[in-house]
């Protein structure tokens, strides 16, 4: 696994630049992550241990207000993106209400929702009249054995019927497939086949070291590259897709139009170089990068003042101390202390 790091002399302090967040290598920030809850009804191996984990008391994890509060700030500073997470976030009781808020936010253009998509159907007219418009669901298998293997859970006819539902009412939905070696190689005839009749597009997202079991070794990732060939053999080869720079996905199209694949080789090819990303925890802390550490208690903040400039000045702090890369490659490297569940997607 390798990472190019850039070697560039850093740019003054970090701070609004015609109004955006622009770190000292010259990124932008308009992505902002969102995570609502710690807790979730699955429990997939890559991401939570297989008994319930120890989550945050529910006094610790950032209320709606809260959250619409700090939201507001980032939309100041240059964020036009935001995108609810977890754990799962539709375990979070009422969430059509966070969303209803969010997007009475002036600036900010778009809210999305990453989702397992178990709860999907049943709360998808109330997210929908709340103005919610895209949605990923991850699924990694079509099968229901491979399914309940990666997740431990029964779940696959929900997830399918809440991916239908969204698709149905309209909503732009994806769906994300982490690539495991001894799994994806296993789906990529099913999912050729669901994108080619859907037009659901399929992305698969290469294994990182985030699984709260911490078993995670470069053996286990099934590579972009490899898929993209396993794609071209059963389908024949895949045309590119113009890029768009904000996405870390590389996408292509079937021959005939019909399906599009995506890939995000995080691991083995690494997009920091155009990452505009940062996140907030559900219990409130900031974090510029998923591997890095937590870089400020915004929940204390929010408690405690009812001034937004000490919010404004933790987030551009936050975005100065960012790195150049996620440093997998790096001796200094140390792997996240929170698993994927407890920081957000």
């Amino acid at each position: 696994m390798v990472i190019h790091h850039q070697r560039c002399q850093p740019l003054p302090r970090p701070h609004e630049v015609n109004g955006m967040l622009v770190d000292r290598f010259g990124r932008v920030h308009r992505s902002l992550r969102i995570s609502v809850t710690d807790r979730c009804n699955l429990r997939c191996t890559y991401c939570m241990p297989e008994h319930t984990p120890d989550y945050q008391p529910r006094s610790e994890i950032l209320t709606f207000e809260e959250i619409e509060r700090f939201t507001r700030v980032a939309v100041s500073l240059g964020v036009d993106d935001v995108r609810l997470t977890g754990g799962e976030p539709l375990v979070r009781s009422q969430l059509h209400r966070l969303v209803g808020s969010l997007s009475r936010i002036e600036g900010l253009g778009k809210i999305a929702l990453t989702t397992n998509g178990v709860l999907l159907a049943d709360q998808v007219e109330e997210l929908f009249a709340a103005g919610l418009r895209y949605v990923n669901v991850s699924l990694d298998a079509l099968d229901a054995a491979s399914f309940q293997t990666t997740t431990r859970r029964d779940e696959l006819d929900r997830v399918l019927c809440g991916i239908n539902a969204a698709h149905e009412i309209g909503m732009r939905v994806k769906i994300n497939s982490i690539a495991m070696r001894g799994l994806t190689e296993h789906q990529i005839t099913a999912f050729g086949e669901f994108t080619r009749r859907t037009d659901i597009p399929i992305r698969f997202i290469e294994f990182m070291p985030l699984d709260s079991d911490g078993q995670w070794d470069e053996t286990s990732v099934f590579s972009a590259k490899e898929i993209l060939r396993r794609f071209a053999d059963h389908f024949g080869p895949l045309k590119p897709v113009a890029a768009n720079t904000s996405s870390p996905s590389k996408d292509y199209e079937f021959a005939d139009g019909h399906g599009r694949v995506g890939v995000i080789a995080s691991v083995t090819e690494p997009f920091c170089h155009s990452c505009d990303r940062f996140r907030i925890t559900a219990d409130g802390q900031l974090r510029n990068c998923l591997f890095g550490e937590d870089n400020g208690d915004v929940r204390a903040l929010l408690r405690t003042s009812e001034d937004d400039q000490p919010i404004r000045d933790l987030i551009v702090a936050a975005i100065t101390a960012k790195r150049a890369g996620h440093g997998t490659d790096d001796l200094t490297f140390l792997r996240p202390s929170r698993p994927m569940h407890a920081i957000g997607g």
